[in-house]
């Protein structure tokens, strides 16, 4: 990436399942803790797997965040000390995540933000779609498919052993217990 010269970006760490998106943000959010800027986390209040005031990895890493409902209950936090805003799980946000993301980078804030490319089917979530287009900087992140071995970047949903179905509804938050990584040879959506 060019060296950027105003303050004021977003920044896009994406990709499927247990590749370590909430790993990278956790990084990103140390490094800027070590340097003393202000940074403040979100996560969507949907997201209750491991904790309601952490982001927490599949491996454990965690710092704190505030759960919110909609992308406008961010503004309530931010202020004008506000360095940077990271968000994790953006595919369970709201619409108004986009303009609000680009309004904070225009006020010279840096914006981070974590979530999954594609849902269970292999089609875009256009949350994180829409932010892509618009970032400065994205990260696309793969696993390690757990049949082949090879680069991961699908998300397959099993319910009771088996592929889920299409018709099944987006939105199921899981862990291990409902999600592997998969290749795209591998990943499978039953049609129903």
């Amino acid at each position: 990436m060019e060296i950027i010269t105003r303050p004021g970006w977003i920044e896009v760490i994406c990709g499927p399942m247990f590749a370590g998106k909430s790993e990278e943000l956790i990084r990103r959010i140390k490094r800027l803790e070590y340097a003393k800027k202000k940074t403040i986390v979100f996560k969507p209040a949907i997201d209750n797997r491991y904790s309601e005031t952490e982001v927490v990895s599949h491996s454990n890493l965690k710092t704190k965040s505030i759960a919110i409902r909609e992308s406008k209950d961010m503004l309530d936090y931010i202020d004008s000390t506000t360095f940077a805003v990271a968000v994790d799980e953006v595919q369970f946000l709201d619409k108004e995540l986009l303009p609000i993301a680009q309004k904070l980078a225009l006020k010279g804030i840096r914006v981070i933000l974590a979530g999954l490319d594609t849902d269970f089917r292999g089609e875009p979530f256009m949350m994180t779609a829409s932010l892509m287009t618009i970032a400065e900087d994205v990260t696309k992140l793969t696993a390690i498919c757990v049949v082949c071995g090879a680069p991961a970047t699908k998300t397959q949903r099993i319910i009771n052993g088996q592929p889920a179905h299409y018709s099944d509804p987006i939105i199921k938050v899981g862990a291990s217990e409902a999600y592997e990584p998969r290749c795209r040879h591998c990943h499978q959506v039953l049609k129903s």
